[in-house]
């Protein structure tokens, strides 16, 4: 054993989607390729946190954005022909929605209307974008994975630049997934999971990337989802094995946040008061868990 074992952390449920908004019976083309056709009622996955405290969710195969009230209350914000994957909320207010099958689109959380951004880059389409998140100065970055995996390494990282300038930054990825800066944004971590990892990617000082390097090997199933502390540790979503890890920025396991619910914990957010709560998607059951941690979460670009 290299480490000393992660202290455990328990879980508590925070909210659970509501039956009325269920979907049983109704496969849609992602589940059939994803799920295999399983009567799935819902796949919860993107929390991001509004200035106001409300938590916003995707339903990723109904084409849904929910908002999740402080009390727990689910309301359905938009339901549109699109399967979103990832929210970020941008400092002006916006959110942006990484779409597996449509590209960046803008949301408007008061009406639920949504409008492209980039959906074909050069006049091609994307492979079906995963997740996305904002550096301080206002660019996007995020996951393209489509269905790439170690028998099609393909998968790709880009950076949307506040000017609207586009950079694939990678495009050798087996399945890439949720990503985030390290807090002087010189690293970005991406879970790459059908490898079972999480790669290290170090940023030049012209943008682009060097010395790419494996940060933290996993067991099986891989990593999906990620989130940073105020100390620069990182919060990683691990489905199938119903857990969050807490790694330092060495890569030194630290906690094991434990779901309370089903194993499917697809991705987590820093919310709730103080930013000190870990709030977790956990797919299977379709509830939304929560642990209190023993460090902050790093403000995002919204709330900086």
């Amino acid at each position: 054993m290299l480490f000393p074992p992660p202290t455990i952390i328990e879980t508590e449920v925070f909210a659970r989607l509501p039956d009325t908004y269920r979907r049983h019976g109704k496969p849609t083309d992602w589940l059939v390729a994803q799920m295999r056709g399983r009567d799935h009622h819902s796949l919860l996955e993107g929390p991001t946190f509004d200035l106001a405290g409300n938590l916003y969710v995707v339903d990723v195969p109904h084409g849904r954005v929910f908002r999740i009230a402080p009390d727990g209350t689910f309301d359905l914000v938009a339901e549109y022909d699109g399967e979103p994957n990832g929210l970020a909320l941008h400092r002006d207010g916006r959110m942006f929605v990484a779409d597996h099958k449509r590209g960046i689109l803008l949301l408007d959380t008061a009406s639920g209307k949504v409008t492209p951004v980039l959906e074909r880059p050069r006049l091609e389409g994307f492979k079906g974008l995963n997740d996305l998140t904002f550096a301080s100065n206002g660019d996007l970055y995020f996951t393209d994975q489509g269905q790439t995996g170690l028998h099609d390494p393909t998968g790709r990282v880009y950076r949307l630049a506040a000017d609207g300038k586009l950079t694939c930054l990678l495009d050798t990825i087996p399945s890439p997934n949720g990503l985030v800066l390290n807090r002087s944004e010189s690293v970005v971590f991406i879970a790459v999971t059908r490898a079972n990892a999480i790669w290290i990617v170090p940023m030049t000082g012209r943008g682009g990337v060097s010395k790419v390097g494996l940060f933290v090997q996993l067991p099986c199933p891989g990593p999906d989802g990620m989130a940073l502390d105020a100390d620069g540790s990182i919060a990683v979503a691990h489905p199938g094995l119903g857990v969050a890890w807490l790694f330092s920025n060495r890569g030194v396991p630290l906690y094991r946040v434990e779901s309370c619910a089903g194993p499917m914990v697809t991705n987590l957010a820093y919310g709730g008061e103080g930013r000190r709560w870990l709030y977790m998607t956990e797919s299977h059951t379709g509830t939304i868990l929560r642990a209190e941690m023993p460090t902050a979460g790093q403000p995002m670009f919204s709330h900086s």
